[in-house]
């Protein structure tokens, strides 16, 4: 049974899903660590393969870009295709010094100023919470592996070219936020709103204090220990 936006059949996708955002992501990883990868969606052009990774089947799905998309995505993921957890491998901006480019965090939890809980269900919500079962098995996974790993929470925002300073972000450090992207919100009120498992495991691809940043190939092709860790992790 496919959706208006995901081509697959029911039991084409796994009930254990990684959601990169970028599609050559997607194709990456399934072209790398599955085991026979087969493509299950190219609808719209977010690609999702299924394959099995040391015997457990799991889908890698291309989110999109932004809350709206990560919004469509998950939602049919969990309603409409079973899916019982996802974990978001994206990359993020750093609102700190200290917290560089590859670094790996773990958001546990979201913040934003979208509308998309009172639009999506009538909510009134600006702080969202991760799976503390996921984000467990992260934690587990990165401690026995030695992967360095910061924990925290996200700032999840509908702009990419806003005219903030670095004045400006320290209203989103204040409430705790560590670094900025654009969808773990979305997908953190669908898990919670369906009453499944989802979280977000990011890569610092920029510092918005210092300005280092990586090329979009890096983003694409060099996140291979935040992909391992989320593989090793949702396995578990």
């Amino acid at each position: 049974m496919s959706t208006v936006h995901i081509g697959a059949e029911k039991g084409d996708i796994a009930p254990r899903v990684l959601m990169p955002g970028d599609p050559n992501r997607a194709h990456y990883i399934a072209q790398k660590y599955f085991e026979n990868p087969r493509l299950v969606n190219k609808v719209r052009g977010e690609l999702a393969y299924t394959g099995t990774y040391k015997g457990v089947e799991i889908t890698v799905f291309s989110s999109g870009m932004g809350i709206p998309s990560m919004g469509i995505y998950s939602y049919e993921l969990f309603n409409d295709f079973d899916v019982e957890k996802i974990i978001r491998i994206g990359t993020a901006g750093s609102y700190l010094e200290d917290l560089k480019i590859y670094d790996i965090l773990l958001a546990d939890s979201s913040y934003s100023e979208s509308t998309f809980d009172k639009q999506s269900g009538k909510d009134e919500m600006d702080i969202i919470n991760s799976s503390t079962e996921l984000n467990g098995d992260i934690t587990n996974t990165a401690l026995m592996r030695g992967v360095p790993l910061k924990v925290g929470r996200v700032h999840t925002s509908d702009a990419f070219y806003n005219e903030e300073t670095i004045e400006d972000y320290k209203k989103y450090t204040d409430m705790g936020c560590m670094a900025v992207e654009m969808e773990t919100f979305a997908l953190l009120y669908n898990a919670k709103k369906l009453m499944k498992k989802a979280t977000s495991l990011i890569t610092i691809s920029d510092n918005l204090v210092t300005h280092e940043l990586i090329d979009s190939e890096a983003r694409e092709r060099k996140l291979d220990e935040m992909i391992v860790l989320a593989l090793e992790s949702i396995i578990k």
